[in-house]
């Protein structure tokens, strides 16, 4: 593969309480689960051909550290910004999100160009969904 055709990807590893919790909740949001890569102490939430979420068991996800887990419902431990095609996929998302269980954010972003909402997911985690107008970007 040359450099010009290598898509660069990213998997994003969260530890989880339940797995078959979370595996629920992010195929109510319209993802899909690789099951090539998901057992019983992991499963592959792809979001994208270059995003990748890694739902890991806490015993699991404690053999790729020395650290302590957060708790990611009292603790902030990080923000994952997705975007999306439109202001509406913002909000479906985020209707999607409280449906399956998680929790809406208070905090909406509208700077008319760009638009955001987010949520927190069964275990706590913060996501972001957002749109910004094609043309402020390319301007």
């Amino acid at each position: 593969m040359t450099a010009q055709s290598y898509q660069q990807m990213i998997f994003v590893n969260l530890p989880v309480n339940d797995l078959d919790a979370s595996k629920k909740f992010f195929t109510s949001l319209g993802y899909t689960l690789n099951e090539q890569f998901s057992d019983d102490n992991a499963a592959s939430v792809v979001i994208s051909d270059t995003i990748v979420a890694m739902m890991l068991t806490k015993p699991f996800y404690s053999t790729f550290t020395d650290k302590e887990i957060a708790d990611a419902t009292k603790t902030s431990e990080v923000a994952i910004c997705l975007s999306a095609e439109s202001r509406a996929a913002v909000d479906e998302m985020i209707e999607k999100a409280v449906a399956a269980g998680g929790t809406a954010s208070d905090k909406v972003q509208d700077l008319g160009f760009m638009y955001g909402r987010g949520f927190d997911d069964l275990d706590g985690h913060s996501w972001e969904i957002v749109w910004m107008d094609p043309a402020a970007v390319q301007g």
